[in-house]
């Protein structure tokens, strides 16, 4: 088996996640994982440019730079934390930080920054990054590209298993017995937490689910906010920060919520979402993944939603429930090095099967 990098930096923008792995495309193993906060200034630029925030090309220019030089960094460090070197590394993969993610209408098309020259320029390593947009020019949404690497390392089950990323977004991946992988974006899933929490607290998350405890849910605000069009949509379908953002909740508030029982709001929105979603399966096994897997309300809230159902983090089954996304990159990295595909049509929409990504070679 050959030694991959993932990296990863998702919608929340709180920070790099990056893996070394060992795969052969069947098997993977994850050996070592690390990562790194934005600094804070290049995440204001990025949070403000995610937002839809103008800038100038040469503010454009310097930002995917500086993202590319800032992936190097986590690379060079993963690599003296694990005691390798950059010859010992096949690949990189790297999904970028999208900064627009715009998967229908006439010119349907995905932004993501981080200048995967410069990274395979500073790493010495053979570098692949921009995954979504072959197939969105097949007619896909390009994204979620995730459950393609569910099934490979979380198929094989012989009841439903849904693996539910909950990242900025939160995203479901359904594995059934003898039945094509489905997989789409279900709404928020700690984005509007962690943009209240910022607001109120100052704090980036709500750290074991602190400030929404001290709250209760408000009905009629929920309602409103699952009220929202793009939750009724069928699959399949992807969303973002585009639409999720500061300027969408505050039009759902009246300005009289107490700021703790938003935050209560927010996660019941997260869950009933998702527990939505479920419903529409038999019971069996729901697995999440990704920064949420850490805040203990949402794994409380989803249990009680879905009786009959057993929640846990993919951590129960031997898959890092940090560490899935960016191991996923570092699979894709491997199946575009091989001439395989990397996306799933029945997920994503795209016509046929394709090789996704843009390589970029150090020398």
């Amino acid at each position: 088996m050959d030694n991959y990098i993932g990296i990863m930096s998702g919608t929340s923008l709180d920070g790099i996640d990056a893996v070394l792995v060992e795969t052969d495309g069947e098997r993977i193993r994850l050996r070592t994982r690390s990562g790194s906060p934005f600094e804070p200034g290049l995440r204001g630029r990025l949070l403000a440019l995610a937002d839809g925030g103008t800038v100038t090309a040469r503010e454009w220019g310097e930002l995917d730079a500086e993202l590319g030089r800032a992936y190097a960094g986590v690379v060079l460090q993963l690599l003296a934390e694990s005691g390798r070197q950059a010859s010992d590394i096949r690949a990189i993969g790297c999904h970028g930080q999208t900064i627009w993610h715009q998967p229908d209408g006439p010119l349907p098309f995905s932004l993501q920054l981080g200048d995967g020259n410069r990274l395979a320029a500073e790493t010495g390593i053979t570098t692949i990054n921009d995954f979504r947009r072959k197939d969105m020019a097949l007619g896909g949404q390009g994204a979620p590209l995730v459950p393609a690497f569910h099934r490979q390392v979380l198929g094989g089950t012989d009841r439903v298993r849904l693996v539910v990323n909950i990242g900025g977004i939160a995203n479901i991946t359904v594995l059934t017995p003898d039945a094509p992988v489905l997989g789409y974006d279900v709404g928020p899933g700690n984005m509007l937490m962690d943009l209240w929490c910022q607001r109120h607290t100052g704090q980036p998350f709500d750290r074991d689910a602190t400030l929404a405890r001290q709250g209760r849910v408000l009905p009629a605000l929920l309602t409103t906010l699952l009220a929202e069009p793009w939750l009724a949509l069928p699959a399949p379908k992807s969303t973002g920060r585009e639409l999720f953002n500061e300027s969408w909740l505050d039009r759902q508030l009246t300005g009289d919520e107490a700021e703790a029982d938003v935050q209560a709001t927010l996660a019941e929105f997260t869950v009933t979402a998702i527990a939505h979603e479920a419903e529409k399966w038999p019971a069996g096994e729901l697995l999440v993944c990704g920064g949420g897997g850490h805040n203990p309300l949402l794994l409380e809230r989803l249990a009680a939603l879905l009786p009959g159902w057993r929640v846990d983090t993919t951590n129960a089954v031997g898959v890092d429930m940090d560490a899935m996304e960016a191991m996923a990159f570092a699979w894709l990295a491997h199946q575009t090095l091989h001439g395989l595909a990397g996306n799933l049509p029945a997920v994503t929409g795209a016509r046929r099967p394709a090789i996704l990504g843009a390589i970029h070679l150090p020398g």
